[in-house]
């Protein structure tokens, strides 16, 4: 496996996605060094090319773009997956929630059962306040990791995620703090999956690769300048 945290550096000093708070020259765009780097958008900031519904050939309809962010209507949207599936990689992505707002964005996605995270982990998208206790808050794995510290910001205001797997090994990000931290099959993540709801679903966290999803929660949140790049 990689050393993950030599690779997070050389992101820095390369002026990559990583350097966390430092945006690109506009929204949903790639710098030279990140194209260089092998990063590529997965949303053009205008369209929702690239996206589709769960076991859907397109995307919902009430996903809209506005302000250069990819949101849902809270009231009727469903979640939205990537058409591409993807394996190891590092993904980075911008998201604002609304005040007491829940969403989520999950990986290794597969269109079996009835819903993205019944496969997918999901890296909890979350305003703090709402109360959830700490398996259940932002930037942690849901329902299996806590994160380690609050690092969100206000309702409201936009924050920087990332996710690395890496032959699975997955590390959670949340402006700039490395928030979770699990491997994939361990024992560790075996006996916490027995422990929680993910247990009835057989296919949860096992493929190898899959989609990358939205999630729709009945909340406002906006996701922007969503970029992967892939990791060998």
């Amino acid at each position: 496996m990689k050393t993950l945290t030599l690779a997070l550096t050389l992101a820095v000093l390369a002026g990559g996605a990583f350097a966390a708070d430092r945006p690109t020259a506009a929204p949903n765009t790639l710098t030279a060094a990140e194209e260089a780097m092998g990063w590529r958008l997965l949303f053009d900031g205008r369209t929702t090319a690239g996206w589709k519904g769960f076991k859907s050939p397109a995307p919902d309809a009430g996903w809209r773009v506005g302000d250069g962010a990819l949101s849902p209507d809270p009231k009727t949207s469903k979640d939205i997956v990537t058409k591409g599936a993807y394996g190891n990689f590092e993904l980075s992505f911008e998201w604002k929630i609304s005040p007491m707002g829940n969403s989520g964005v999950m990986f290794h996605v597969i269109e079996v059962g009835d819903e993205t995270y019944q496969s997918g982990p999901e890296y909890q998208v979350l305003d703090n306040a709402h109360g959830e206790p700490p398996l259940q808050r932002a930037g942690g794995l849901y329902g299996l990791y806590a994160p380690t510290t609050d690092a969100t910001r206000p309702p409201g205001a936009f924050n920087q995620g990332r996710i690395i797997v890496d032959h699975g090994h997955v590390e959670h990000w949340l402006n700039g703090v490395k928030v979770a931290e699990y491997e994939i099959g361990s024992a560790d993540f075996k006996a916490r999956v027995a422990a929680s709801k993910f247990r009835q679903w057989p296919q949860f966290a096992s493929g190898a690769t899959g989609a990358i999803a939205l999630q729709c929660h009945g909340s406002d949140v906006a996701f922007r300048n969503l970029k992967i790049r892939v990791l060998k």
